[in-house]
């Protein structure tokens, strides 16, 4: 699983509510996995058409759906994270937990918007890390996407209240120093 990429809940939902997901095989084929934690969050009865897009996705062998067992070191890592009040640390959702936990078992890439509860603990595990914004900018460089095609996307995604870090895609990609050439 070396350099699979471990989607949280909001990072997948992101692409997954604006009927983009396609692009994630694309860009990472045989390389993305949803934690269980995950796919049991989007399992919401409110939310069935995203779980479905996960169940297609997953049917399709692009994606797969990965369990952290009792008593592993995934399960440690995960139990610290959401259940286990140590001194100075915070806990957090488990989507996001599970995703780091499982990304460390495996040498993988955390994939996840939520920096504000998951940035110390992408330092102390010393992962790599990438969100919506980074996944469209890659989109971006290896042509699958323009950049008017990736505003018309992040703006689906804002209208969903996902929370990106910008007004636009092309503001993102000012703030990375990236820049494109308009053809």
């Amino acid at each position: 699983m070396t350099d699979s990429l471990f989607f949280d809940t909001d990072c997948i939902s992101a692409f997954l509510w604006v009927g983009n997901e396609s692009l994630l095989p694309k860009l990472y084929p045989g390389r993305i996995v949803i934690p269980a934690p995950v796919y049991a969050e989007l399992s919401n009865p409110g939310i069935a058409h995203l779980k479905a897009r996960v169940d297609a996705m997953v049917s399709a062998g692009q994606a797969e759906i990965s369990d952290i067992m009792v008593e592993t070191e995934e399960y440690e890592v995960f139990y610290k994270l959401t259940a286990e009040l140590d001194k100075g640390r915070k806990l957090i959702g488990k989507g996001e937990a599970a995703s780091i936990a499982l990304a460390k078992k495996h040498d993988g890439i955390v994939a996840s918007n939520n920096l504000r509860d998951i940035d110390d603990y992408i330092k102390e595990f010393q992962l790599q890390h990438m969100t919506t914004g980074d996944i469209l900018i890659e989109a971006c460089k290896r042509g699958f996407i323009t950049e008017a095609e990736g505003n018309t996307i992040w703006a689906f995604m804002l209208a969903k209240r996902r929370r990106l870090g910008a007004a636009s895609f092309s503001d993102f990609l000012r703030s990375k120093g990236c820049f494109f050439t308009k053809i």
